[in-house]
C-alpha cells in the first residue's frame, strides 16, 4: 500500500507538471481510497475504463487524457455522470497528466514511440514532442516500424525525400506541426492525427507525415509512468486497452 496523495506529488513533481499550464488540469481530478495497491491506466477517460479498472480492484486510475476539460462545457451531463459514479462506486481516484506526459523526455508519449520504432532523441520538438534521428531508412520501413509499434496500418503522406534520417515525433493531434517539422529540416513527421491541409502540406513542402491513430500513439506514455509509479511505490498495476479507432 501506499498513500494517494504521495504518489500524486510523486508523479506531479516527475512530470513537472507546473511547466505545462493547459486547459486539463494535472494531478489528481477525482478523490477516491487513501491508500493505494493497484493502478490500471489507460490513454482516455471513459465510462467502461473505469468501470474496468474498478472490477481490477484498483484504487487509483491513471490517464493521459482525463475530465474537466475547459474547452467543454461546465456540465455534469450524463457522460461525465456516468464515468464519476463508476469511479465513486469503486471508491477509485483518478489521476491525469495531458501535455506533461507527452513532454517528458523518457516516460513520455513521444519518447515511448521513439524507442519502439528505432529513433534516437537529440532534442525536443514543437515543445511537447522530440526530434530525432535514425539510421538511413525509407517511407516504406518507417511506415513498417510505426505500424508494428502500434499495432495499426497508419496514414501515409508519402512526399518527402528518398532517404530518411531526421524524424520529428509529437503524438496525438499534431499534425498542425508539420509545417514546422517542414521549415526545421525534419524528413518526416510522425504523429497521431493529420489535419485536413496535411496531405497539401506534406507535398508541396516535401516531407513525409505518417499518422498513426492518435488513441494507438498515445498508449505508452501511461503505460511507462504507470510501472515507474508501481516500481516506486511497490504496487501492482494494469494497462486496460479501450478499442478506439481515432
Amino acid at each position: 500500500m501506499a498513500a494517494r496523495d504521495e504518489i500524486a506529488a510523486y508523479a506531479n513533481a516527475l512530470l513537472e507538471v507546473e511547466k505545462w499550464p493547459e486547459f486539463g488540469a494535472s494531478g489528481l481530478q477525482v478523490l477516491g481510497a487513501e491508500d493505494v495497491s493497484t493502478i490500471a491506466c489507460g490513454v482516455s477517460s471513459s465510462c467502461d475504463l473505469f468501470e474496468r479498472a474498478v472490477e481490477m480492484g484498483a484504487e487509483m486510475v491513471l490517464v493521459h487524457h482525463g475530465l474537466f476539460w475547459r474547452n467543454e462545457p461546465l456540465v455534469v451531463d450524463r457522460r461525465l455522470r456516468g464515468r464519476l459514479e463508476a469511479l465513486f462506486r469503486g471508491n477509485a481516484s483518478l489521476l491525469a497528466y495531458h501535455l506533461a506526459l507527452d513532454a517528458h523526455p523518457t516516460l513520455g508519449n513521444s519518447a515511448q514511440l521513439a524507442a519502439r520504432i528505432g529513433a534516437a532523441p537529440d532534442g525536443p520538438f514543437a515543445g511537447v514532442g522530440l526530434g530525432c534521428t535514425v539510421e538511413a531508412l525509407g517511407i516504406d520501413e518507417l511506415a513498417t516500424r510505426v505500424g508494428e509499434a502500434v499495432a495499426r496500418e497508419p496514414l501515409v503522406f508519402p512526399f518527402g525525400p528518398a532517404t530518411i534520417r531526421r524524424i520529428a515525433i509529437s503524438t496525438g493531434a499534431a499534425g498542425y506541426d508539420l509545417i514546422r517539422a517542414a521549415h526545421e529540416g525534419y524528413d518526416a513527421l510522425v504523429t497521431g492525427e493529420p489535419e485536413e491541409p496535411s496531405y497539401a502540406t506534406a507535398r508541396e513542402l516535401s516531407i513525409h507525415l505518417v499518422a498513426a491513430g492518435h488513441h494507438a500513439s498515445e498508449r505508452y506514455g501511461v503505460q511507462a509512468l504507470a510501472a515507474h509509479l508501481a516500481q516506486r511505490f511497490d504496487l501492482a498495476w494494469h494497462y486496460v486497452e479501450a478499442d478506439n479507432p481515432v
